[in-house]
């Protein structure tokens, strides 16, 4: 099954793809990769998921926060190459969690980014190399920040 039909079967909404907040591109295609800026939780009716994880929000919500920021991300894609079965995989992710000093399962909260990879795109196309790490501070106080590599095909 291909990601649009998983995208449909798992009844996923995906947000408006949202606007650059700064100079930048959302998607850089270089070759058959697309590195896909930073982007945050954004839900569909324009708002971002925010709060320091561990203090503010608890886990959870980072890991509901982290697989927002997926759908995201999907959209971004699909609008940028006006389908996600141009998508051959994810390549590398790196997700930052606005934490808490004494936070410490950032990898706990990025798995909700992972897990939707996962379930969209396969087990063995949806995960790739990753880093989940703690930020101090994130635009606008978002819980999760996530960039990401995917190779494309056509």
């Amino acid at each position: 099954m291909n990601a649009e039909a998983r995208i449909g079967e798992l009844k996923l909404e995906l947000p408006p793809p949202p606007k650059p907040a700064g100079v930048y591109k959302p998607v850089v295609v270089v070759g058959n990769l697309a590195y896909v800026s930073g982007h945050g939780p954004l839900k569909s009716d324009g708002t971002l998921m925010a709060g320091k994880v561990g203090s503010e929000v608890d886990q959870q919500a980072g890991y509901a926060a982290a697989r927002q920021t997926g759908l995201a991300i999907l959209s971004t894609l699909r609008a940028h190459f006006g389908s996600l079965d141009r998508i051959a995989r994810v390549v590398k992710t790196l997700g930052m969690v606005n934490a808490a000093p004494d936070f410490q399962q950032h990898p706990a909260v990025i798995n909700g980014f992972s897990d939707l990879m996962s379930q969209v795109f396969g087990a063995d196309h949806g995960v790739g190399a990753r880093s989940a790490v703690g930020m101090g501070s994130l635009p606008g106080n978002i819980s999760v920040e996530i960039e990401v590599i995917f190779e494309v095909t056509g």
